[in-house]
Order: structure tokens, then sequence, then C-alpha cells
């Protein structure tokens, strides 16, 4: 199991370049909530966006993942508790103020980058500027 990545997946890859090239700059593998330990896949802190692109085998997604033949008990408890610790992180980061998107790695990229970028902009739209600053002319 070592050889498996837990960052820089081809289905990760194809969504952060797909984002780059529309000018959306990111943090990868970001430890977003200190003292808690878990890793967000594309981050986005100025929005507090996390984007998770989550593998269909290891994450038990419901249509492509099946369970290999021998040692099918140890298999179906691994994947009971990585979706339980995904349930965990998100209430985590939605708690910590964080909005949490989820995707399969099944997903196609463009698809998936439409949605984040959508999502991005609409942050954007509805989180007040922090950094303006009003200036009062006395004539």
């Amino acid at each position: 199991m070592q050889a498996n990545r837990s960052r820089d997946t081809g289905p990760e890859i194809a969504v952060r370049k797909l984002l780059f090239a529309r000018g959306l700059r990111y943090r990868v593998a970001f430890k977003a909530v200190k003292g808690e330990r878990l890793t967000v896949d594309i981050a986005f802190p100025g929005q507090r966006v996390a984007v998770f692109i989550d593998g269909c085998f290891w994450h038990g997604c419901p249509q492509h993942h099946r369970l290999p033949k021998t040692h099918t008990d140890y298999w179906r408890d691994k994947i009971v508790r990585n979706t339980a610790r995904d349930s965990r992180a998100g209430q985590t980061l939605e708690q910590a103020g964080w909005t949490v998107l989820r995707f399969w790695e099944h997903e196609d990229p463009s698809a998936v980058a439409d949605h984040v970028s959508a999502r991005l902009e609409d942050s954007r739209q509805t989180r007040p500027r922090q950094d303006s600053v009003s200036l009062q002319v006395n004539d």
C-alpha cells in the first residue's frame, strides 16, 4: 500500500491544471485546521474553500467500489474507517468556517473545475471585503 499516493494523483492533477489555467491559485496538501490531522487536496485559503478528489476504491464510491475477493473483512473495515474519517474531516472544516467540496476520481475534470470556479465566484461575491478603507474628505 505504500506505493499508493495520497497527493498528486492523476485526477487531482487534471483538476489542478484546469484551475491554474483559469487563473485560480491554490494550495496543495494544505493543513487547514491547526491541531487537526487532516489535509485538504486543493485549498483556497482566502475563500476558505476545501476541495477533495476522492478515489473510488479508497473512499467507497457507490458506483465503482468493489471489495477485493481476498481479505474481504479487512478491506470492508478499512473503507468504513476511511468514509468515517472523510465525514469527520468535512464536519471539522465546516465548523472552522470552510466550504467543503468533494468529488469522485471518475468525475470529468472539466465539470469539477467548473463547479469549483463557480463556488469560488459565489464566495467572492458574498464575502465582505476586509481591505476596503473608508475615506472622509473635509472641505
